[in-house]
Order: structure tokens, then sequence, then C-alpha cells
């Protein structure tokens, strides 16, 4: 006998986007909290739906922002003033308007660098294996014209029948097991 294989979770395929949305509405009204959803076009409102509240990632670009403002300023107010201080026609050594642009520009610098991989940290990026892809149905409509539901096995409230019977009565197309 072959020992079974661990259990993911369950997968539901419905027809619609309006029925995907109104099954993730039971589902999380139900009380589960390990769902999530797969669509070919976003569907308006299945984030909240699916309890996904506000995300860091605007954070991380302000955060982003002023790390590269501060270290832009450091560097040449350091290096101007500090490391090679050269008095040139007058001026003072340390002569702020002078870094605004190079300030502005470790800015954006900033910014964008922190905010491009702690998006990618936030959406778990690069996940090159999903345990859906172990379903043929997924890999084949997923990106087209499939609508799927997926109960992972790790939710405090998945029970393998219980969860299948709930799943069932949502009307779905099929009601898959999710293998590891």
């Amino acid at each position: 006998m072959t020992p079974r294989a661990k259990v993911y979770g369950l997968i539901a395929t419905f027809k619609d986007h309006e029925d995907l949305l109104k099954a993730a509405h039971r589902v999380r009204g139900d009380g589960y909290r390990r769902i999530d959803a797969y669509s070919p076009f976003p569907v308006d409102g299945l984030a909240e739906a699916l309890g996904h509240g506000t995300t860091l990632v605007p954070l991380l670009f302000l955060l982003g922002g002023i790390i590269g403002a501060l270290g832009g300023y450091f560097m040449q107010w350091y290096a101007m003033s500090l490391d090679t201080p050269l008095n040139i026609g007058g001026k003072p050594l340390h002569s702020w308007p002078m870094f605004i642009p190079i300030t502005f520009e470790t800015t954006v610098l900033g910014s964008a660098l922190l905010g491009f991989f702690g998006t990618l940290a936030s959406c778990r990026f690069p996940q090159p294996y999903h345990s859906v892809f172990n379903l043929t149905e997924f890999r084949e409509h997923a990106s087209r014209d499939g609508f799927f539901l997926c109960i992972e096995a790790a939710d405090p409230k998945f029970d393998l029948v219980d969860t299948r019977s709930f799943l069932e009565r949502l009307s779905p197309a099929t009601v898959k097991e999710v293998e590891e």
C-alpha cells in the first residue's frame, strides 16, 4: 500500500466571477481564514471578501524615499564639507541648495528600489512552484476561463469531509483535493 499524499487543501471551480465572489463571502463568513481565489482577471471586491486588509507596500515606498533622501544628502555633505573641503568662489562648504538635485534623485532611487523589492517580498515572489499547479484543470483554465477558490488544509477549521461538504453546498462545478 502506497502512503497517501499530503493534502494542501480543497479547491472549488466556479463558472463565473460572480459565483466566485459569492462563494468567497460565504467561506469567509463561515470562519475559514486560510483561503485564496484565482481568476483570469481582477474581480472587484474579491480581495476584501478573502479578508485581505491593507498592505505595507506604500509604507515601504515612503521609507525607501526617506532613506534615499537622507543618504544622498549625507553623502554630499560628507564629501563636500568633511572629506574634501574645497572653497570654490567663496561659497560655504555646506551649501544646501547645491545638494537638492542629487538628494531628489536618491529619494526616487531609494523609494523605487525598496518599493520594488518590498512588493516582491510581500507577494512571496519568486515562487516557481505552488501546490495548485498539481491540478490539470487549474493549469489549463486558471489564466483563461477558470475561477477557483481554495481552502488550505493549514486553516484551523479545515476538516477534509466537512470542508468538502461545505464547498459542495456553494454549487461549484467541481471540488477537488490539492496534493502538496
